[in-house]
């Protein structure tokens, strides 16, 4: 885990080969002491990292970012409103890469889509 103690995994589920993770985030973890004091924002790397930890434990293999071609921000992800964060994704393995396709969802709606490649380490 790059970020010790940034969150939880409350539930992790796998159905019809998408990928289902409830996560809870910390809300007092020192990345939202500088980003943003007074107005905590999640990074949008943070958020596109959480996918790449996810998939690696479901994998049990280690991953490098190979491609990330269609990323697209959607909504601020403020820990004091939004701590509870959904990734939904789908991988697909080729030829010792992974293609992953995916979205971060809160309460209230998608905050991230994300397309990515990954070389299996």
């Amino acid at each position: 885990m790059l970020l010790k103690d940034f969150y939880s995994v409350e539930l992790s589920d796998e159905e019809n080969g998408k990928y289902i993770t409830h996560l809870k985030i910390n809300k007092d973890h020192q990345v939202y002491h500088g980003h943003f004091p007074n107005r905590p924002v999640t990074p949008g790397v943070i958020l596109m990292h959480l996918f790449k930890e996810d998939a690696e434990r479901r994998l049990g293999n280690s991953l490098q970012l190979k491609n990330a071609n269609n990323i697209k921000f959607m909504a601020v992800v403020d820990p004091r409103i939004h701590n509870e964060l959904i990734l939904d994704y789908q991988l697909e393995e080729n030829n010792r890469e992974i293609r992953l396709k995916g979205m971060a969802k809160t309460k209230d709606g998608i905050s991230l889509k994300i397309n990515a490649i990954y070389k299996i380490n």
